[in-house]
């Protein structure tokens, strides 16, 4: 099937492989899998894709992730898999977790739906095999013909659930479980009944009967968490026109495989990727491989038999968990304006209301024609619920954000700050953002990972025509107003942050580089975005958006202190309105955001650094030195660039000039290892207009050229003064489950209480705890032996069951203890107020420690009676 250019170019890659590597990858054990990742790398560079993916794993007997590991060791020198490339392998690797994911997930629901061995009135035509067999790949064809953001985890099962209702209100309750069995039996009764005999199974009833009975749907929703009303929106506004479509017609009953498989099979070889109808049979081509394939989150064994698991979790699990809590936060929240902001409007000299309604209806609109050209035209109506979801979200947090000024700066007449579109563009663009990543978590992401699909950040930007420096100075700001922001949603906006800081700021026509030309300008070009002596001083993070949006100006004698939001304030980029003999004031949005660049780019090549030059720490302070003089002096290199490719530049640049020995392919090599890099950073850098090669190409072409006097500095008797190295700063960002040092304590640190549980029960209480997950105790090493902690946890337990006895007789409960003594001959005191003079520092830590445990339950507690009134109401 191969054609000859593609037989040529992959002969020259084998070739060069053969020789880069001495031969070692084109080995007797390894020829047949190189040869075939040649074929595959030369036919998408050349577009003369004639074989599909499961073709070409099939011919070399190898597995999708053994495949996908096998083609980055090949990838020795960085011109052997091209971006092109690249691409293709993100695009199957995501498709791939979504389909394990989703198979799984259906395998284990149709096991709780079907009986294994359905009485013997059930014709053989409708074992458990051919139904699994009919209803996949009916899915896969649906996925494939509504679906054009194929890597969707969730509106993909929400599919599924279609698929499922619909074959099992067509299927003989004798071959159900309950509750399907009782609500397929009401509906057979009221519509028509049914004859179990060959070509009679049929039902005759009518499609617009089918279609408007939900029972089984809701049955669906509710044991997988999954919004009933987007699930309904699915099967009215896109399931039902697929099943027309393929001449599935419920009137005809269940559909035939044959007819089925065959349109399948076209699309596949049109797609020519995985046929995904393998996963039935378990293929061996399809399975994971733990040491090779993306970590993909499992069902979690239990460790230890006492431990209790209520959800296994599953990506779909966790995926449906997100959707739940985000839903159940907004569910108080309100479509429009509360009369807390209409107050701050109505205080306003200019009053907003009607400019800030006209917004939203507008990019309601906008919102909903982007989001169906990307996933599909059927699925505008499920485009509009999710901006819904963002523009509760957009009035909550502005209303967090003005509650927090107002307390700032004693003031309540915002008018200049709620009259600026680009505050408002930017703070909806970031809730509709944390909806559409709420929504859009891909089976292969966890804590580590982040991998994107089409409706990834910055998709966002596009869709409200958005600057990236415009939309970071509202991320900080967006976190702090909204305390029930989940840790993977608080995660997910700082990493939109450093994209933005490492890129995406740095594109032509962005407002970024008008600000560093305007600092110049101010004291000539001696003048810096941010003095090299700030660097070791702690990051402040006490400017607030209002800050970074109106009034990021400061003296450049006296140190500003929250500036006031007057009328008068002046915006970063309106030079016009500067008198001709006031110089440009200083940026406090620019200085801000460089403090934040150098600490990112810092951290970064610490870590770089540690993985490859940690035997020359001397290097270390010099190579931060040319990065951070690059960024401050020659920042115009960052244009269309990326802040690692000067990182990686600043690096080899150094070592060349000390005689260190340090290759480019060393350096690209660990670089590839880190955590959220992109292949591209380093195989396609801009060298000048429209013209794009190698990162090497670039130092020699481009940074080489601009720096060469500079470098040659750091081999002379007088070098460069060294740069201070930033101040790492503890993030702004608090995570609700993060560990809590105690005060004053050495080592010591308290969790929040963690239980699994299902949000159809509501939010997560104390009485979920299990005895062992409420004694849980981590200590720094420093306090001794492992008998120690035995010891704690012991007495631990013991208060803890003391005190549910006395409860469960009706006695009046003890005073919790305030701390606990570990002394023998020591006795407990009831009260913490005092303590005694042989008590230990330890002691009086763990005292502290089960105090602040008790406030941090409490605070649990009442935030979820509070929510619980909340929605009562």
């Amino acid at each position: 099937k191969v054609s000859e250019s593609v037989r040529e170019k992959a002969w020259k890659t084998y070739e060069s492989l053969s020789a880069a590597d001495g031969g070692a990858l084109a080995c007797d054990k390894k020829k047949k899998e190189t040869w075939g990742v040649c074929i595959f790398t030369a036919a998408i560079d050349l577009d003369e894709v004639t074989f599909t993916f499961t073709e070409l794993l099939k011919s070399i007997n190898i597995s999708v992730c053994t495949f996908f590991q096998f083609l980055k060791e090949v990838d020795v020198n960085m011109d052997t898999v091209s971006t092109k490339v690249d691409s293709t392998v993100s695009r199957l690797k995501k498709k791939y977790d979504v389909l394990f994911a989703l198979y799984h997930k259906f395998e284990r629901t149709c096991g709780l739906i079907y009986l294994e061995q359905p009485s013997s009135e059930i014709s053989a035509e409708l074992s458990s095999v051919l139904v699994l067999k009919n209803y996949w790949i009916t899915f896969l064809l649906a996925k494939g013909k509504v679906l054009q953001v194929e890597d969707d985890l969730v509106i993909s099962f929400q599919l599924l659930l279609c698929v499922l209702d619909y074959f099992i209100k067509l299927s003989p309750p004798a071959m159900l479980k309950e509750p399907y069995k009782s609500s397929v039996s009401a509906v057979t009764v009221n519509g028509s009944a049914r004859t179990p005999r060959r070509g009679q199974n049929r039902s005759s009833r009518t499609a617009k009967q089918l279609d408007t009975d939900t029972k089984i749907i809701e049955i669906l929703c509710k044991e997988h968490d999954c919004n009933l009303d987007e699930v309904k929106n699915v099967y009215f506004t896109s399931f039902i026109p697929f099943l027309t479509s393929a001449g599935i017609v419920a009137s005809n009953g269940l559909p035939e495989v044959e007819v089925i498989l065959k349109q399948y099979d076209e699309l596949y070889l049109k797609n020519k990727d995985i046929d995904a109808r393998l996963f039935l049979n378990h293929d061996e081509t399809l399975q994971p491989d733990v040491t090779a394939c993306s970590q993909l989150e499992r069902t979690p064994l239990k460790n230890n038999p006492d431990e209790e698991i209520n959800i296994p979790q599953t990506p779909v699990r966790v995926a449906m968990n997100n959707i739940q809590q985000l839903i159940m936060i907004l569910n108080s929240a309100t479509d429009k304006p509360s009369d807390t902001l209409i107050m701050y409007f109505n205080n306003c000299t200019v009053n907003p209301k009607d400019s800030i309604l006209k917004r939203v209806e507008s990019f309601d609109r906008i919102f909903r024609k982007k989001f169906a050209e990307a996933v599909g035209q059927g699925w505008a109506e499920i485009g509009s619920q999710r901006y819904k979801l963002g523009v509760r979200l957009y009035y909550r947090v502005m209303e967090s954000m003005l509650k927090s000024e107002e307390e700032r700066l004693s003031m309540q007449n915002f008018s200049k700050l709620l009259n600026d579109n680009i505050f408002h563009t930017s703070l909806l663009a970031c809730a509709v953002e944390v909806v559409m990543a709420t929504y859009g978590r891909n089976a292969s992401q966890s804590d580590s990972t982040s991998a994107e699909t089409d409706l990834s950040f910055p998709w966002i930007l596009n869709v409200f025509d958005l600057k990236a420096f415009d939309f970071y100075k509202v991320i900080e700001s967006f976190i702090k107003a909204e305390p029930s922001l989940t840790r993977e949603m608080i995660k997910h906006l700082e990493h939109c942050e450093h994209r933005i800081m490492e890129s995406l700021a740095w594109q032509s026509g962005s407002p970024l580089f008008d600000l560093i030309k305007q600092s110049k300008e101010r004291e000539g070009q001696s003048d810096q975005p941010e003095p090299t002596s700030t660097l070791n001083m702690p990051l402040q993070h006490n400017h607030t958006a209002a800050d970074l949006y109106l009034s990021p100006v400061k003296s450049p004698k006296k140190k500003a202190s929250g500036p006031p939001l007057s009328a008068t304030s002046t915006p970063d980029v309106q030079p016009a309105v500067i008198p001709q003999t006031q110089k440009p004031q200083k940026s406090t949005s620019l200085s801000f955001f460089y403090k934040k660049v150098y600490l990112l780019a810092y951290r970064r090549l610490h870590t770089l650094f540690l993985h490859l030059l940690s035997e020359h720490p001397d290097l270390e302070p010099l190579i931060w030195t040319l990065f951070q003089h690059t960024l401050q002096n020659e920042y115009e290199l960052m244009r269309d660039r990326h802040l690692d490719q000067i990182m990686m530049c600043s690096m080899y640049g150094i070592c060349k000039v000390k005689n260190v020995d340090l290759r480019f392919k060393i350096i690209v090599s660990a670089y590839k290892e880190l955590c959220n890099t992109n292949q591209e950073t380093f195989k396609r850098v801009l060298i000048r207009e429209e013209q794009y090669d190698s990162i090497i190409v670039f130092y020699n072409l481009v940074f080489m050229q601009k720096l060469k006097t500079n470098i040659l500095q750091y081999a002379s008797s007088r070098p460069p003064t060294l740069s201070p190295i930033p101040h790492i700063p503890r993030s702004p960002y608090q995570f609700s489950n993060s560990p809590r040092r105690v005060p004053a304590g050495n080592n010591i640190y308290i969790s929040p209480l963690k239980s699994p549980y299902k949000f159809s029960d509501g939010f997560q209480s104390p009485t979920k705890m299990t005895p062992r997950s409420r004694i849980l105790v981590s200590i720094g090493e420093s306090f001794g032996t492992s008998e120690k902690f035995q010891k704690i946890n012991q007495m631990l337990c013991n208060s803890e069951c003391q005190l549910k006895r006395s409860a469960e007789v009706g006695a009046a409960a003890p005073k919790p203890l305030k701390r606990l003594r570990f002394d023998i001959e020591g006795q407990d005191e009831a009260d913490g107020s005092k303590h005694l003079p042989q008590e230990s520092k330890f002691q009086q830590k763990l005292a502290e420690m089960t105090s602040t445990r008790t406030r941090m339950q409490k605070q649990k507690l009442n935030d979820g009676n509070d929510t619980s009134a909340n929605e009562e109401k």
